[in-house]
């Protein structure tokens, strides 16, 4: 014998209701309305109504509608031909299109809009050597304007309960209208639910009483031991229930506490800075000649005001790196042979690499060796945006101070950070140039089902930078698109969607 609870009773109640008015089936948001039940519990009851053979759940394809925001706009201001028409009334039915914008009830990029319709509704008339437009005729509201008003406020809205779907087409014409195909669950009460529910034939199925079965166990419940007697709810534990969405970190700000933590915990120090660096500490201290093509505007973000920043606290180390640049000072190099500019050296940008933070380090006077440095910055290039660039990214920077560093060391950190962070399965080294590192390297890693992706340069830093700076011991440094490895991470080939504004995929992005 089948027992029925009250939410089943409601739901069958409600399909029976609306089948003896021709309603075959109904959707689960109009059973959810009309029983006043949540979403969860109407397909829990739904499922258990369906085991039973009381009801059928079916997907079915259902074409939605909703207004946007111009059409939102028009819902309340009124369509531009009819505002138009408003004001040719009180101008005694006549007005030029000079008359019309001087009203200043209708914005002019509408007027053009507003008379063509008005036109073809053959609402007004116009004389086009007069540029003069004539009211013709007194109209009522039409079927447009009508589901306008029907629509005003709303959001998604069934096409099947719109009557008039020339006025549908015509709005959507007018991208006044959005249309959005979803596939919808629906209940349909079967004859054997029919009567149950008439309780024609009561043999086969048990009316529960109203006493609801207790849903919760209580502290009472169970020092008492009433839980022993009392009736329990059974639950479904297959059915859905409706997807809840708790509040998170974004995944990406998540990626890079993660990355953060791994490198503390390996014992990296972090290294901060601001965003707005001096061309100094962003080429001049790292050995890039101040005629380098990277200094263009096409390749840096200049700021605009103020222009020049004050570098005079660090004058010893700016002599010394003035001096490399002129003639190698004492580093062994001839240096790049030009005359050094201090005003070049002041002039303020947007950082373009992270590595600036690391001549700041090496620069400090609390600077310990060994030691290891690591920042996570955001960085700025006028870059032309597509799936892999963006003209703001951010780099994780590393640098690692040693007296018995060597190249090998440099790329044994790499691969194990690249596998450990990105789940890269193996990495690749290509020889690269950078005016402060000798030997370059060029990191870039593979990733079954992803494929390859270059993340970065790295190498030792010449003596054309530390030895100014103060430092004599080798220094291995690398500057990685951490953006790229949380897209190999993530199964993400486009890079954009890493700042998306997308919620579904920011919901449903797991949290590791």
């Amino acid at each position: 014998m089948v027992e029925l609870r009250q939410n089943e009773i409601l739901i069958l109640e409600t399909l029976d209701r609306y089948w003896k008015r021709a309603y075959i089936w109904l959707t689960i948001d109009r059973i959810m309305e009309e029983t006043k039940l949540p979403d969860s519990a109407v397909m829990r009851a739904g499922l258990t109504l369906q085991e039973n053979g009381l009801i059928k759940i079916q997907a079915r394809p259902t074409t939605l509608i909703e207004l946007t925001d111009e059409g939102q706009e028009y819902a309340n201001k009124g369509l531009p031909e009819r505002r138009l028409v408003d004001i040719l009334e009180s101008l005694n039915g006549k007005a030029t299109l000079a008359d019309i914008e001087k009203s200043s009830k209708l914005e002019p990029k509408l007027i053009e809009i507003a008379l063509g319709w008005a036109i073809r509704k053959k609402w007004v008339s116009f004389d086009k050597k007069t540029q003069t437009v004539r009211f013709l005729q007194k109209t009522w509201a039409e079927k447009d304007e009508m589901l306008l008003t029907e629509m005003s406020g709303k959001g998604l809205v069934s096409l099947l309960s719109i009557d008039n779907l020339e006025a549908v087409e015509t709005l959507k014409k007018r991208q006044l209208l959005k249309v959005k195909e979803k596939t919808e669950r629906v209940f349909e009460i079967t004859e054997d639910g029919r009567k149950a529910i008439s309780k024609r034939e009561v043999t086969s199925v048990k009316i529960m009483p109203s006493t609801r079965p207790v849903t919760q166990l209580t502290p009472e419940l169970i020092i008492t031991g009433k839980w022993h007697t009392t009736k329990l709810q059974k639950y479904n534990i297959e059915a859905p229930v409706a997807k809840t969405w708790p509040g998170k970190k974004h995944p990406y700000l998540q990626f890079l506490d993660e990355v953060r933590a791994k490198l503390v915990n390996l014992g990296f120090q972090e290294m901060t800075g601001t965003s707005v660096e001096t061309s100094f500490f962003n080429f001049d201290a790292l050995y890039t000649p101040q005629d380098h093509p990277a200094r263009e505007t096409s390749d840096i973000y200049y700021v605009e005001d103020p222009q020049y920043g004050d570098i005079s606290q660090h004058a010893t180390i700016v002599q010394h790196v003035a001096e490399t640049h002129e003639n190698g000072w004492k580093t062994g190099s001839t240096g790049w042979e030009y005359n050094y500019s201090l005003l070049t050296a002041q002039r303020l940008i947007l950082r373009g690499h992270g590595t600036c933070l690391s001549a700041r380090t090496l620069e400090s006077k609390n600077l310990e060796i060994p030691s290891k440095h690591f920042s996570i910055a955001r960085v700025y290039r006028p870059e032309i945006t597509d799936k892999t660039h963006l003209s703001e990214f951010n780099q994780v920077e590393g640098i690692i101070i040693d007296e018995n560093l060597t190249l090998k060391d440099l790329l044994g950190v790499l691969g194990k950070f690249a596998m450990e962070i990105a789940g890269a399965d193996k990495v690749c080294f290509k020889p690269d140039y950078f005016p402060f590192t000798e030997p370059s390297v060029e990191l870039s890693a593979y990733k079954e089902g992803y494929g390859w992706v270059e993340f970065g340069g790295s190498g030792i830093f010449r003596p054309e930078v530390t030895l100014p700076l103060g430092v004599k011991e080798p220094v291995i440094a690398w500057g990685l698109g951490v953006d790229r490895l949380f897209m190999m991470r993530a199964g993400i080939d486009d890079i954009r969607m890493i700042f998306s504004q997308d919620l579904d995929w920011l919901r449903r992005k797991q949290v590791t």
